[in-house]
């Protein structure tokens, strides 16, 4: 087994297609069959399941894509050790960050990360805050921004800031009065699905008032779920943030519950596996600059 070999096997495996992990890493699409299939030789596993639609993977090449991210990241802090001689940040940098937070903040922190570490790379990945605990565990992310994180000993933890989460309703339909938990349930919410931070946290809140919510929908878009409210199709309940990442914000109105103040946590998030560098270090420092700037 090589170092080539583990990559082709990443990229296929993520990918979900030999044909497209060839077409991203410019290779001949037999060369990395061949590649997987002397791996699975060479293994004497079955790691790929081949289908119609592309590939999946069996329970052997789960088992062994765990093995080869942390094959490779150490192989990436090996050499960061050898480059970084002038504790000048080198390597490349995978940060993960909410939806809302990806809109806003995501062409700033390019352009002062391309700015302030031009040896670097940075890779930035989107998604809601429990998958985002999940790739700094598993070793797909190396920096997270996580509402509300877990507190797990493999898991280092900054408090960043606190947001507070409102009604978000259509202009049209917005209350003309705050409105208290218990008349909450009388709106027909959009929200996402179980387990995301602010469903979680409305429905802890609404359950110790005694009321539960009317979910009309659920939508795992931020977006989408804000097309919905603007659109008349119901109400949310989100941080005061959603609305500057929207594109229509005259279309909304945030109103605050009356008796209730529900906040969500913002953190930075690190792996305490992953050994400090340069980059990272850096990295984490631009990241704290720009969340408490808001």
């Amino acid at each position: 087994m090589n170092l080539n070999q583990i990559e082709t096997f990443v990229h296929v495996a993520e990918h979900g297609s030999i044909s497209k992990a060839a077409l991203v890493l410019g290779v001949a699409q037999p060369a990395l069959s061949r590649q997987v299939r002397a791996l699975e030789a060479e293994l004497r596993e079955t790691l790929l399941l081949r289908n119609g639609r592309g590939v999946q993977l069996t329970e052997a090449g789960r088992r062994l894509l765990t093995h080869c991210h942390d094959i490779l990241q150490l192989v990436n802090q090996a050499k960061e050790d050898l480059t970084a001689q002038r504790h000048e940040p080198v390597g490349r940098i995978t940060v993960a960050m909410p939806p809302t937070l990806a809109r806003l903040h995501t062409l700033p922190l390019i352009e002062a990360f391309r700015r302030e570490m031009p040896q670097a790379r940075l890779a930035l990945m989107e998604g809601f805050s429990t998958h985002i605990t999940e790739w700094l565990l598993t070793g797909r992310a190396d920096l997270g921004l996580v509402y509300n994180p877990e507190a797990l000993p493999t898991l280092e933890i900054l408090p960043l800031r606190d947001e507070q989460i409102c009604l978000i309703s259509a202009a049209s339909q917005a209350p003309k009065r705050p409105p208290t938990l218990q008349q909450l349930g009388s709106f027909p919410l959009v929200m996402p699905q179980r387990g995301q931070i602010f469903r979680t946290l409305m429905e802890s809140a609404a359950a110790l008032s005694g009321v539960q919510l009317n979910v009309a929908w659920e939508v795992s878009s931020v977006p989408a779920i804000l097309d919905l409210v603007a659109a008349g199709i119901g109400h949310a309940a989100l941080g005061e943030l959603a609305l500057r990442s929207y594109e229509h914000p005259e279309r909304l109105r945030v109103t605050p519950f009356d008796g209730a103040d529900i906040r969500t946590t913002l953190c930075l998030v690190t792996p305490t596996q992953r050994r400090s560098t340069p980059l990272l270090q850096r990295t984490a420092g631009l990241l704290t600059r720009l969340m408490r700037a808001g």
